[in-house]
């Protein structure tokens, strides 16, 4: 089995200069944690996880009301806090290899490329999905 077979094509991404609201408001919407982020080519450049917009909210959260931490999210460019070294897969690579790497590193996803180009995203979700429905 490839990562092809398990990977979301339709993946939900955002551009490094967007605000940091409307990469929550983002993964809000579609449910989900981790957010590839692409150039203009749609070459991955970095990734924005659910942990990363927390880095940015838990410390003012408890002493900022709600909308001043909106004003703070959406001043905030994603550029600023994308991790920019992401470990990537192919459409064609083992799924058995593919989950190692996020065992062995403790990453939540992993973005699928081919050519340079974000093609999909495999998540500790697609694993757990996959030995629910069974074969």
């Amino acid at each position: 089995m490839r990562v092809r077979d398990l990977m979301t094509e339709d993946v939900v991404s955002i551009r490094a200069n967007e605000d940091l609201l409307m990469a929550r408001e983002l993964m809000w919407d579609h449910d989900i944690r981790h957010l590839p982020v692409v150039d203009d080519d749609n070459e991955l450049i970095g990734l924005l996880s659910h942990r990363d917009l927390l880095q940015v909210t838990e410390k003012a959260e408890s002493s900022l009301p709600l909308s001043a931490q909106n004003d703070l999210l959406q001043s905030t460019r994603v550029e600023e806090m994308m991790v920019r070294e992401v470990a990537t897969t192919e459409p064609e690579e083992d799924i058995r290899r593919a989950a190692q790497l996020m065992v062995e590193n403790k990453f939540g996803c992993l973005p699928v490329v081919s050519g340079g180009r974000l093609a999909g995203i495999i998540t500790e979700s697609d694993f757990v999905r996959f030995l629910a429905e069974g074969d």
